[in-house]
């Protein structure tokens, strides 16, 4: 097994040199900027004087709350011009953490910021969440109107959110329409406003809600980062691996996602009127790359909470035991358009690949006349190599409309029904062939 693992990455790995290459346009057929090619790691020793926290108070004791000695290490570097934070070997203890201009945060080889596992901890601020701007629990780490913001080194920041994912099963034992917001859960990392960010190396695990939220940012690069919440046993519930929301500009390379939740997510907004709401606005320019997935409800989601995403690139990826790869979430209650997505170039195993369905789950349709038809159009895959129990797992519905499909190159073991017919206008296939057969119609 592990040998065919290796060989089918390797395959893949050719593939995508080739495709590499060749591809210097989204899929609208705008230029791709060089910005994306570029994965070179930020180096902390250029980001000015380095700020060992233990140096200036803070002790190494993962059994004392020090988010007060750690917030005053940030703002004196801010009040000297900015630098790096740095946390040495050990597991330092905290509630929410605000970093400033200028200031940058890095995990040394076995360091550890770790939250505290009480939602006292965490400041109450406007923020954004589920696709509306309102008051709610700051992150464990924050970052709000910042150039230039680092974090990396291949430490750990670690959520400690068993305690509040105990307490959301509880609830929603008692209440089976509890929300993710009345459970009161902190996030892991909250960055809003921001550009030229760029997340790399660390472990970003345990969070008790999103682990990565980026808000209404641009030029965010997350560069070989290690994702994870557990899947079995106590389950992280909403640990969602990283939520674009209303952002440009995006790249998502080398990472490793298994949460309980999906992985890279699209959100913007939701609701009847919500494109009437200026908080609320669209992704596009998101390429997701060289990424391995283990557990995931989805790999690349659209929604739930999402209005207009364009121009998004999934490619090089290696999937195992995903429930879902591509999931286009359609809400009855909003105004919904995903336009221009590239597939290309993945491999593995999964339930479903694509996955097109109404979300119904805590949604309110109000009457509204001019009410736009959703839809979903230009989706293109190519080269597609998996092994499915269902690869098209599409619906019809009067709410959206499904058109320009194009299929390239797909080899698939699939193991249900192939998709009715009429359920996407315009669709073409080319070289695909379902559990061995050469099809030209699904």
């Amino acid at each position: 097994m592990k040998l065919k693992l290796i060989l089918l990455t390797a395959s893949l790995m050719t593939i995508g040199l080739s495709a590499k290459n060749k591809q210097s346009v989204f899929p609208d057929g705008t230029a791709i900027p060089q910005w994306f090619n570029d994965t070179t790691k930020v180096n902390v020793d250029n980001l000015g004087r380095k700020y060992v926290i233990t140096d200036y108070g803070v002790k190494n004791d993962s059994s004392i709350v020090q988010t007060e000695q750690i917030q005053k290490v940030i703002d004196t570097a801010y009040a000297n011009g900015g630098g790096v934070i740095v946390f040495p070997k050990g597991t330092f203890l905290s509630g929410s953490i605000f970093f400033k201009q200028g200031t940058n945060l890095y995990l040394s080889d076995g360091a550890t910021l770790k939250g505290i596992d009480a939602i006292k901890y965490y400041n109450i601020v406007k923020t954004r969440l589920e696709g509306q701007t309102l008051d709610y629990f700051s992150a464990l780490v924050n970052a709000d109107g910042l150039n230039g913001f680092t974090i990396s080194g291949n430490g750990t920041i670690n959520g400690n959110g068993t305690r509040f994912w105990e307490e959301f099963w509880i609830r929603r034992r008692i209440n089976r329409d509890c929300t993710n917001l009345e459970a009161m859960r902190p996030r892991l990392v909250y960055i809003s406003n921001c550009t030229n960010v760029q997340v790399q190396d660390v472990h970003l695990i345990n969070s008790g809600f999103w682990t990565n939220h980026i808000y209404r940012s641009n030029h965010v690069k997350y560069i070989n980062c290690y994702i994870y919440a557990p899947t079995s046993g106590i389950k992280a519930p909403s640990s969602d691996a990283i939520d674009i929301d209303y952002c440009h500009d995006v790249l998502v390379h080398g990472c490793y996602m298994s949460v309980n939740d999906d992985a890279v997510v699209l959100k913007g907004g939701k609701g009847t009127w919500a494109d009437k709401d200026t908080t609320n606005g669209p992704n596009y320019n998101i390429i997701v790359e060289d990424c391995r997935y283990g557990v995931v409800h989805g790999c690349l989601t659209f929604g739930s909470e999402s209005l207009n995403d364009r121009n998004i690139v999934f490619r090089r990826c290696y999937v195992h035991d995903a429930n879902r790869v591509i999931w286009l979430k359609m809400r009855p209650d909003t105004p919904q358009h995903y336009e221009y997505l590239s597939v290309e170039n993945v491999g593995g195993d999964c339930a479903s690949f694509l996955v097109v369905r109404p979300w119904t789950q805590f949604y309110n349709i109000e009457k509204r006349d001019d009410m736009p038809m959703s839809m979903c159009n230009n989706i293109m895959f190519r080269n597609i190599n998996v092994k499915s129990d269902n690869f098209l797992d599409v619906g019809k519905s009067e709410k959206y409309v499904l058109k320009d499909f194009y299929f390239e190159n797909c080899n698939v073991k699939n193991d249900a029904d192939l998709l009715e017919e009429g359920t996407i206008q315009n669709m073409k296939l080319k070289n695909v062939r379902i559990n061995g057969k050469k099809v030209d119609k699904f």
